[in-house]
């Protein structure tokens, strides 16, 4: 066996032994360590809460860490499909590793549900892509909330800040595709890496702009560095970030600098917040405190929601398919594929999805609600 696959081995966290002669086969990726860690860490706790079996199926469940690298996570996939023989994979956590895992689980033909964000991962839905799904919303949807609420304030220079890998393109690319549409105009743009401690050139050059707003989208706990830099150096307009930031660790590094920022996100965030009417208060509430029993009060996390409402989507899934195959075999891989891609109105703790073989996520605008940082916590702040 290659080193590599030796050292996925090695992270790998089993169930009990009680699951070891489940008819159902699992495999879970995650980024448990690296860059990516703070949004794979609550995905892993989430785990132990899944059930233990569906439609009468004992669930065995094999969670590797990528360590937020895309050639640990295809040498993963490919672990979890040749040595392990899963039915479905879900994970990884975020877009470049979900990139490289799913172009392994679509070669073999095995639907992945990742939990990362990017666009790119179901679109174009062709070849690899055909057997990947995705949870977080389209970028669109938040964009044009962000773009909403800068018409209504009568914000018209925006200036972004991306994270240098797919998740950071796509945002910038989507914002100012349609930042004309709300008489926004884009006057400057800067990037950053994941393990980059500064960020003192792109800060100076973006005030320079004169922006009235600006949008930085990140991953995790690297987020925090521009926005802290820009506030330290005197920006005063409005920050935007993503939901992909939504997590204690940022807030704690972030610390009082974060205060006023706004992003859109998953309504689970603030789910006690939400008003009555929301349609997915009641299933945000119930994961909430699911997790928060057994991690502590404030320890909920969008990033391990993801987890439990990809489970959702696979215990939706899994009777239909057991219809027409049994576990193990390339006719109930390809029959949980379709079952996935035909779910309708299906609510969850992060919001209402309908999927089609043409829309591999299928959120809708009920999935992001506008929150905002203040005091060290999280503040609904409309829809």
């Amino acid at each position: 066996m290659k080193p590599l696959a030796k050292l996925c081995l090695a992270a790998a966290l089993a169930l009990p032994a009680t699951t070891a002669l489940a008819d159902l086969h699992l495999g879970v990726i995650l980024s448990q360590t690296g860059p990516g860690a703070s949004l794979g860490i609550p995905a892993r706790h989430t785990v132990d809460l899944w059930p233990r079996e569906i439609a009468g199926q004992k669930l065995n469940i094999t969670v590797l860490d990528d360590r937020s690298d895309p050639t640990v996570a295809a040498t993963a996939a490919r672990q979890l499909i040749e040595d392990r023989k899963v039915d479905i994979i879900i994970g990884p956590s975020i877009t470049p590793t979900s990139l490289s895992a799913l172009q392994a689980a679509g070669e073999a033909k095995t639907p992945i549900f990742t939990l990362a964000g990017g666009k790119s991962i179901v679109e174009p839905l062709e070849g690899a892509r055909t057997w990947a799904f995705k949870m977080p919303p389209d970028e669109a949807i938040p964009v044009k909330l962000i773009l909403q609420h800068m018409q209504k304030n009568g914000q018209k220079r925006l200036a972004t800040v991306a994270v240098a890998n797919s998740y950071g393109q796509v945002f910038v690319d989507v914002m100012r595709a349609m930042a004309p549409e709300f008489g926004v105009e884009i006057v400057g743009a800067e990037s950053f890496n994941p393990t980059d401690t500064s960020f003192v050139a792109q800060a100076l050059k973006l005030l320079a702009a004169r922006p009235d707003a600006i949008f930085i989208a990140a991953v995790g706990t690297p987020g925090a560095m521009p926005h802290v830099e820009l506030v330290q150096r005197g920006f005063k307009g409005q920050i935007y970030q993503t939901q992909a930031i939504a997590n204690n660790d940022f807030l704690r590094i972030g610390g009082k600098a974060l205060d006023g920022a706004l992003f859109p996100v998953s309504p689970l965030l603030v789910a006690e917040q939400l008003p009555d009417g929301n349609p997915v208060k009641a299933a945000a509430v119930d994961y909430v405190q699911r997790y928060e029993n057994a991690h502590g009060p404030g320890s909920r996390s969008l990033f391990g929601a993801m987890a439990w409402d990809a489970m959702a989507f696979v215990e939706h899934a899994v009777p239909q398919a057991l219809a027409k195959a049994q576990p193990g075999t390339s006719a109930f891989r390809e029959a949980l594929r379709d079952a996935i891609e035909q779910t309708q109105e299906l609510v969850v703790s992060q919001g209402v999805y309908s999927l089609s073989p043409t829309n591999h996520n299928g959120a809708d605008e009920r999935s992001q609600v506008m929150v905002r940082i203040h005091g060290g916590g999280w503040q609904y702040a409309g829809e």
